[in-house]
């Protein structure tokens, strides 16, 4: 997908939900007029609701882990929240009209005192969860991105440290061949025995001592390396990259072993004195 079409899809995305806020926003000013709230804090009062919804997605979007899975909450229980009072709203013909002063959300008294401490606690939620979420979105680092020759270490002669050494496998000692008696015939040949193999080679972790240290190369012998591998490539293959699989080294090496070629390509070929003397001699001779 290319800039123009990411851009038209993130500007329609924003038009929904302008649209979508508006007509929360009516039904919870109407619920807000209803359980008490002044006019400039019915308002308001849609901002807080639907606003921390906005507010938990974009903290939902940057962190990650246990951090992540707590703003997907909050993010679930706001708009459940927001969901009830839009469906009383609708529910309740009386809560229409704006100037309808302080209603009964429903005529039963249990659910009635629910919906009151559903809609007043909203704000309060509002102000715990929100700067509980700015916080960890503020303190948050992702994790940096390394060289890729640095982290992947060698794989050469290591294996886990928690792995036992296997036990040698014993072979049971050969039974000593039996002779038969003496009648008279030419006794026959005893059968070969074959001889017990050694024991099975361990195959648990090595010890760290006991590893292949990892050569490490100078620069000129990098640059050497490097010659030979490139000898027969055009200026437009002499990169970093290119080089660093070549050569089996890191980023910022292959980019130093790019430069250096590419100055040695570059450089105009040194000039030589040749002894006038010697030629006419060479001449008087032919």
């Amino acid at each position: 997908m290319n800039r123009t079409a990411k851009a038209l899809l993130v500007a329609a995305l924003v038009v929904v939900v302008g649209m979508a806020f508006r007509v929360s926003w009516n039904a919870l000013r109407d619920i807000a007029s209803t359980v008490g709230a002044d006019s400039t804090a019915s308002l308001l009062y849609p901002f807080v609701v639907d606003g921390l919804m906005a507010l938990a997605l974009v903290a939902t979007l940057v962190l990650t882990g246990p951090d992540r899975r707590f703003a997907l909450r909050v993010l679930a229980g706001y708009t459940a929240a927001s969901l009830v009072l839009n469906y009383v709203h609708g529910l309740v013909p009386a809560l229409h009209a704006h100037a309808a002063g302080r209603l009964h959300l429903v005529d039963y008294a249990p659910a009635n005192w629910v919906l009151v401490l559903l809609a007043t606690s909203l704000p309060v939620g509002s102000i715990f969860f929100g700067s509980d979420l700015v916080a960890k979105v503020l303190h948050h680092r992702p994790a940096p991105i390394t060289d890729q020759d640095q982290t992947i270490p060698s794989t050469v002669n290591r294996l886990g440290p928690d792995l036992r050494e296997s036990t040698p496998t014993t072979l049971p000692a050969p039974a000593a061949p039996l002779v038969p008696e003496s009648t008279g015939t030419a006794p026959l040949p005893a059968p070969a025995v074959a001889a017990p193999s050694g024991p099975r080679r361990p195959t648990g972790p090595v010890p760290k001592v006991a590893r292949t240290p990892r050569p490490t190369r100078t620069a000129e012998q990098l640059l050497s390396e490097a010659r030979q591998a490139t000898a027969d490539w055009s200026d437009d293959a002499l990169t970093g990259e290119a080089i660093r699989k070549a050569v089996h080294t890191s980023s910022a090496n292959g980019r130093m072993l790019r430069d250096a070629l590419r100055s040695e390509r570059t450089a105009p070929t040194p000039l030589h004195l040749v002894d006038t003397d010697q030629r006419a001699d060479s001449a008087t001779a032919l």
